[in-house]
């Protein structure tokens, strides 16, 4: 099965018309988007959008052969002139099914948002899921069968969509996944990509062709990430949405709970209203054990206050205990974990603070536990594959 993405924005396109964001400003060229719509076989078109037939001419294609227009979404603004010799655009009630003189057997797949997504399988048997914008699957069974060969939906807007369709095993690991509807809030250029492929999906240009089922090796997702930055730079952020598509993850918090400090509880509060209601969080400071054991993907924050602990449990803020065996006491703390994360078979997303590119403490203590810390985080970042720093909310790949 060919399918062609004759575009792959949001329904406004990209750049949007008369808007002065800094991501419409530069979606000029090949980053330029129009609101997607999806050419099958020459046979079927998912979404009738302006210029439809220019955009198939451009990519080598002609809608003369298409015998079936399907709608995923309401589209506002005036009605759209039907090209010459195309059949009228409909939209498939949730649940039908129906066959194309082609071949093609396609079912409308019931959404949790305005619209429609479409399954569509192949004569030969290949399987194509094409989700609409703002949407994702609604009332999955527990299974669904086969991993589908392709999914195209709105990653960037509905990361969430990808993560329920992984927990029926709907997405595999050959499971190509494609993001469209591309809109003007989502990173422009390798940004997009890099962030994307930490979810195993990609995007390609407008007019690019491919062939569902045929082989490609998906993006292959780091097991290990560190992420670091200094304070409110957006480290935790960037690091929960590496992990936004998975259907299950287990939230590490090593702070804990601090009796009678309000601040400090709506601090935690913030952060457990951003991350999705599947994940589970548990407060502990007992890494290499959960390193070292089998279970969904592990986020880590974070390794400062983890390292505050482990200062803590050694004594290791006084000068004295330090010399009589705090120091190697640390050491050993440290290269625990060291271990086990370079054993780990968890995927394993971790934040940390970067210290000391500012003012030098004014006490020992102080200035050990910057010392400490920064090499925590080198003999960690040593052991991933990933690492990244977060600078005014921006992330600059180090390694990976």
């Amino acid at each position: 099965m060919e399918l062609t993405l004759l575009g792959t924005g949001a329904p406004d396109g990209l750049p949007r018309p008369e808007c002065p964001c800094a991501a419409c400003a530069t979606a000029r060229g090949p980053r330029a988007r129009a609101a997607t719509a999806l050419l099958v076989d020459d046979a079927l078109l998912l979404d009738l959008t302006p210029g439809a037939v220019f955009a198939a001419a451009r990519a080598g294609h002609s809608l003369t052969g298409v015998r079936q227009v399907l709608l995923t979404h309401p589209h506002d603004g005036p009605a759209m002139e039907l090209p010459a010799g195309l059949p009228p655009a409909a939209r498939v009630p949730d649940g039908q099914e129906l066959t194309l003189i082609s071949g093609h057997r396609i079912r409308a797949v019931p959404m949790d948002a305005p619209g429609t997504g479409y399954e569509v399988t192949a004569p030969e048997g290949e399987r194509l899921l094409y989700m609409p914008p703002g949407a994702a699957p609604a009332g999955l069974a527990d299974r669904v069968g086969q991993p589908y060969e392709m999914v195209v939906g709105d990653v960037t807007g509905r990361p969430d969509a990808v993560a329920r369709l992984r927990a029926v095993e709907a997405i595999g690991p050959a499971t190509e996944v494609i993001a469209v509807h591309i809109d003007h809030d989502a990173p422009p250029g390798p940004e997009l990509d890099r962030r994307l492929a930490a979810s195993g999906a990609r995007t390609v240009p407008d007019g690019t062709t491919l062939v569902v089922g045929d082989y490609r090796s998906v993006p292959d997702v780091p097991r290990r990430t560190l992420v670091t930055g200094g304070a409110r730079s957006g480290k935790s952020v960037e690091a929960e949405r590496r992990l936004e598509t998975f259907p299950e993850v287990v939230y590490v918090a090593t702070g804990g709970g601090r009796d009678g400090d309000a601040e400090w509880a709506a601090r935690i509060g913030l952060h457990r209203e951003r991350r999705p209601a599947a994940w589970r969080t548990e407060e502990t400071c007992e890494l290499a054990q959960l390193l070292e054991s089998d279970g969904p993907p592990l986020l880590i924050d974070c390794l400062s206050l983890w390292l505050t602990d482990a200062m803590d449990q050694v004594d290791a803020w006084s000068d004295a205990a330090w010399a009589n065996g705090g120091e190697n006491a640390l050491r050993e703390r440290i290269a625990e974990l060291v271990g086990a994360v370079r054993g780990t078979r968890r995927t394993v997303v971790a934040v940390t603070n970067e210290v000391g590119s500012g003012v030098v403490p004014a006490t020992a203590s102080g200035r050990r536990f910057r010392d400490e810390l920064g090499r925590l985080n080198a003999a960690f970042a040593d052991e991933c594959e990933h690492v990244l720093l977060v600078v005014a909310g921006q992330a600059v790949t180090l390694r990976g």
